[in-house]
């Protein structure tokens, strides 16, 4: 996959290295030419200076032949110019766009720009660790509505089924690790000591899932 990064902050140059790493093939924007040293000595990748909303730049990135753009610069203006570039002059299949405001993340999303509000996520995480820590949270859908979370089958659970845990539209178990193998289960499956299980959960049945997982009292 070809790919353009606008923006080498520390967000742009991760996202940018791991896609290297993975065996793409990866062209950064960023207006400051010592941004770049974040992406260090190994990165092989193409490192164009400029400004990442500006055609001719783009061009150059060769924007006209990318399946991937990523906004990710310290401006939320500048982002959104930029991905609506590339979904729209360019129609770059996937595009993403970094953004600090969660209310332009909202207006934007409507528009058909896939965006990522930092500041949305990063306080539902926060209080993720804080209101649930005996669940380990693995990812957010949305904005925050939907989480993937992690838990080890609790005494109170053994020799249960799945349908016990189990509560349409709020709560499904998405697969158990058994002894470091991972399976999708049926509601019939039963518990046992030691396993880890992934639930797909409601941001509003977070503590109905732990009282069934017996971490809160009910």
């Amino acid at each position: 996959m070809k790919a353009i990064i606008m923006g080498c902050g520390k967000i742009g140059a991760q996202v940018a290295l791991r896609l290297e790493a993975e065996g793409h093939e990866v062209t950064v924007i960023d207006p400051e030419p010592a941004s770049f040293a974040l992406l260090g000595p190994g990165f092989k990748g193409r490192q164009l200076t400029g400004v990442g909303f500006d055609q001719k730049v783009l061009l150059d990135a060769g924007i006209e032949h990318v399946e991937a753009f990523a906004a990710t610069s310290i401006s939320d203006t500048a982002n959104i110019v930029a991905a609506r570039i590339a979904r729209t002059i360019y129609r770059v299949p996937r595009v993403v766009c970094r953004l600090y405001d969660p209310r332009r993340a909202e207006i934007y999303k409507r528009l058909g720009l896939v965006t990522i509000s930092v500041t949305t996520w990063g306080a539902h995480r926060i209080y993720e660790l804080l209101s649930h820590a005996e669940l380990d949270t693995l990812l957010s859908f949305g904005q925050g509505q939907v989480a993937l979370v992690e838990a080890e089958v609790s005494p109170q659970l053994e020799g249960r089924s799945v349908s016990h845990v189990s509560v349409p539209g709020e709560i499904i178990v998405v697969a158990i690790t058994r002894q470091g193998e991972a399976f999708l289960p049926i509601l019939g499956t039963e518990f046992r000591r030691g396993d880890v299980v992934q639930f797909a959960v409601h941001a509003s049945a977070m503590e109905r899932l732990e009282m069934l997982l017996g971490l809160k009292g009910g």
